[in-house]
């Protein structure tokens, strides 16, 4: 195992000994080298006269670019065509960092890392699959889930993954088949990943505030019988959030530094929050405890960052440094929070506008509605039809494109539908549906 590698670990286990044994063991052997990024970063300081280290081309002192490009990028060419650092540009984390605690109050008086820029929440939840996860290792999901978790976590990783019931009587939060599960499967491994994807992808669902805060009170208690939990927030859609009493915040703030066996990390993007899918800007956060003496949360988070950072450097070296920067000044921006607010009020008209509608008398014999409150989406299940035919027959005969989930569960993108269409659009499934029944 290289020294760094050892020096990190022995940080880890001397802060918390519960995190280390959750590591996998590629992430036991993870380390940031002081290769050519790190040598770079030191000259980038210190060599005042000529510095010959990175791969990039330089004249007249500045980056060399290509006019044809730099004339459509309203930003000077270092900010524009530079490499990113492995971990994101140190401003914009910093940014996001505050705005974290701005929207999640249950962090207050809490330490968390710093964010580190990854290619959006795919990328973030790859290399939380090569830090945490080995072959076998048990993952928790509900039964309505992004159908990517497979490939990240069971194909890539041979992770196990096991489901529960996502809703209870098709009104809230199973709380019960989500604790069920947690009891049976602790028998099974001293180590349990649960995801927790709210606003849910595909079903728009967030908890209430009281579920949240139960769901907290399961793992906590889970972690103080002995089990080691590692909490992952997919929080893809933060922030889009339709109704009262409906969590508005991160569950990650609920268990950061709740237990020392309690690793909680958190996966933010801008991508959906800030309405910049391709630029594909994404972090990731963790939140944890120390138990030993003469150590503090900092020198821990330090070495999950390099661990990190040596994944990322393993992967796609960095994340896109022109999307880090644009996104930078906006934040910056006075009227960004404004801009932000106007298009996320567009989304809660169209939800309102399909709770208005979906659950017309005449639907009834249709179809059952998931709850939903939140995010991008909202789903359906079908009484009389498979769900994949009605959605060919859909696309072919009426030029509609929705997404079968199984055989009798549909989903709708109202993300991409204007509030205007939205009585069309499900009169028109509903005929599909009666067309299909003869």
């Amino acid at each position: 195992m290289n020294p760094l590698a050892k020096e990190l670990n022995e940080i880890i286990m001397n802060a918390n000994p519960n995190v280390y044994q959750m590591l996998s063991k590629v992430g036991k052997r993870l380390f940031f080298p002081k290769g050519i990024l790190y040598q770079s970063a030191e000259a980038k300081e210190k060599a005042h006269r000529f510095n010959a280290t990175i791969g990039m081309a330089i004249e007249n002192n500045h980056p060399m670019f290509l006019p044809s490009i730099m004339e459509k990028i309203d930003l000077e060419p270092e900010k524009a065509v530079t490499y990113a650092p492995a971990t994101g540009v140190q401003e914009l984390r910093n940014i996001w960092k505050e705005f974290m605690y701005k929207k999640n109050p249950s962090l207050k008086d809490k330490k968390i890392s710093l964010p580190i820029v990854t290619s959006a929440i795919t990328h973030g939840l790859s290399v939380i699959a090569d830090i945490w996860i080995d072959p076998g290792d048990i993952i928790i999901l509900p039964d309505k889930m992004w159908g990517n978790y497979n490939l990240i976590f069971s194909v890539r990783k041979n992770a196990h993954i096991f489901t529960y019931p996502l809703f209870e009587n098709n009104k809230n939060f199973n709380l019960k088949a989500f604790s069920d599960i947690l009891k049976k499967l602790k028998k099974q491994k001293d180590k349990l990943i649960i995801i927790l994807n709210f606003p849910n992808n595909p079903t728009g669902y967030s908890p209430s505030i009281k579920e949240a805060k139960e769901i907290a009170s399961i793992l906590i208690d889970m972690a103080n019988k002995g089990t080691n939990i590692i909490l992952i927030s997919d929080d893809a859609y933060f922030g889009l959030i339709y109704e009262e009493n409906i969590l508005k915040e991160s569950i990650f703030g609920y268990l950061t530094g709740e237990h020392p066996k309690l690793l909680s990390i958190k996966l933010d993007a801008a991508t959906k929050e800030d309405f910049v899918w391709g630029f594909r800007i994404g972090f990731l956060t963790y939140g944890s405890v120390v138990e030993g003496k003469n150590i503090d949360i900092d020198s821990l988070y330090n070495a999950l960052e390099k661990k990190t950072a040596g994944a990322i450097r393993a992967s796609i070296s960095n994340a896109n440094h022109l999307g880090q920067e644009i996104l930078l000044n906006a934040f910056k921006a006075n009227n960004y929070l404004l801009e932000k607010q106007q298009k996320i009020n567009i989304l809660k008209r169209r939800a309102q506008e399909i709770k208005r509608i979906v659950n017309y008398p005449k639907y009834k014999e249709a179809w059952e509605v998931y709850p939903f409150n939140s995010g991008y989406f909202m789903c359906i299940k079908l009484k009389t039809v498979n769900a994949e035919k009605l959605r060919m027959y859909l696309l072919e005969k009426y030029g509609i494109g929705l997404i079968s989930l199984n055989d009798k569960d549909l989903r709708i993108a109202f993300s991409c539908v204007e509030e205007k269409d939205i009585s069309s659009l499900f009169d028109i499934i509903y005929k599909a549906i009666k067309e299909l029944e003869k």
